[in-house]
């Protein structure tokens, strides 16, 4: 009876895996999915539900964190270029001053 069940699970989830293997490609989905299919398992055998859930919410996150780190980096160039004007705005100045 387990066979059975375990072939015909097998033979359910093979298209889904086929179908989903450019979703796997996605930052953050093989990790959410992993996270999501143990949750499942132990909330009532929902592990396949668990993974389509995971892998939504890891890809989710790392798309989050990854603006979050664009916008540091941005904030730190702009810094950069601020700091840059006013090195340059001060040599202009003793530049102007030694005339």
């Amino acid at each position: 009876m387990n066979i059975k069940l375990v072939l015909a699970s097998l033979i359910v989830s093979l298209p889904l895996a086929v179908a989903s293997s450019g979703a796997a490609a996605k930052p953050g989905c093989l990790k959410g999915a992993a996270v999501g299919a143990v949750g499942g398992h132990f909330l009532g055998k929902h592990h396949v539900l668990g993974a389509a859930a995971g892998c939504a919410v890891g890809h989710h996150m790392a798309k989050k964190q990854e603006r979050q780190q664009q916008q540091q980096a941005q904030a730190q160039a702009n810094a950069q270029a601020q700091a840059n004007a006013q090195a340059q705005a001060a040599r202009n100045q003793q530049a102007n001053g030694r005339r």
